[in-house]
């Protein structure tokens, strides 16, 4: 069943060309309220690696969240080539839905080459496969919670987690603001780099906000809490697979006026940092 979640996800995408610079894609209704940020993100990054040569590789992504995207529509990507130079490519992207932008983004590409390297050394935390999965939410709790949060918590997701501090987070304790998961796809796929950058932007919007919420006591199912992500930025440092396990590891700085800042740092199984992550989000306590 999971392989068959991973292929619909591979599937969500691979964007239908409408123009050279002008792509669509479809939604996934995965019990979110709107649009998962992670799918617009993926979706984006892939409209604009389709418009770079393929010798260049996506290197950072930068991206607004302007609007909640609604699941039951399509969504156009409008690509801008706004520079090829000798080493690097430029593209701006934007996200519409119903005439309007949802998203704005940046992405960056680069020929490959070769330099200076240092990296910030991995947690030493236990390997994935001695961390018990989160077992299933009990029927007679997930009966009692809103139909959508029942598909979220109930769904076969086609990626992985192991949480290396799990918790409630229907009932979350406060506890200081940082944590680590191991995630990976859960069935293998094509080798294509490009396939697998996009696959991490969907991927990095799991958990990262969320590590803001830790010290407060809360959660997105918190039912007066209003969360939602503000921007995202995400930089690729090395190859890496998503159908092999990673290690996001993720910490708050600060929280503040209704916005909290997250940040995370992706390695693999063998220690390398292969990508950075950052976004600020809405946390917003709202009226009983």
């Amino acid at each position: 069943m999971r392989e068959a979640h991973v292929s619909e996800l591979v599937d969500l995408l691979q964007l239908e060309r409408l123009e050279d610079n002008l792509f669509r894609g479809q939604s996934r209704d995965i019990g979110t309220r709107f649009v998962f940020g992670g799918q617009v993100l993926g979706q984006a990054l892939s409209a604009a690696q389709q418009t770079v040569d393929p010798a260049r590789e996506a290197h950072s992504l930068h991206a607004y969240f302007l609007r909640a995207g609604d699941i039951d529509a399509p969504i156009v990507y409008s690509v801008e080539r706004a520079r090829d130079g000798g080493s690097f490519s430029s593209r701006r992207v934007v996200a519409i839905q119903h005439g309007q932008p949802i998203l704005n983004g940046a992405v960056s590409f680069q020929v490959p080459e070769k330099g200076f390297e240092h990296q910030a050394s991995m947690p030493d935390v236990p390997a994935p496969e001695d961390i018990e999965p989160l077992p299933p939410v009990p029927p007679e709790r997930l009966a009692r919670l809103p139909v959508k949060l029942q598909r979220w918590l109930g769904m076969d997701s086609p990626i992985e987690f192991r949480d290396v501090w799990p918790q409630d987070k229907l009932n979350p304790v406060k506890r200081p603001p940082y944590q680590h998961i191991w995630f990976r796809l859960a069935a293998p796929v094509e080798d294509s780099p490009a396939l697998h950058r996009a696959l991490l932007a969907y991927a990095s919007d799991f958990n990262l906000i969320g590590t803001a919420t830790l010290p407060h006591g809360i959660s997105y199912y918190t039912h007066n809490v209003q969360m939602a992500s503000l921007d995202h930025a995400l930089w690729f440092h090395r190859p890496f697979r998503v159908d092999e396990w990673l290690l996001y590891s993720f910490d708050s700085p600060t929280a503040q006026g209704g916005r909290g800042l997250a940040r995370g740092q992706i390695f693999d199984r063998g220690g390398r940092l292969v990508a950075s992550t950052a976004q600020e989000g809405l946390i917003r306590l709202r009226g009983e």
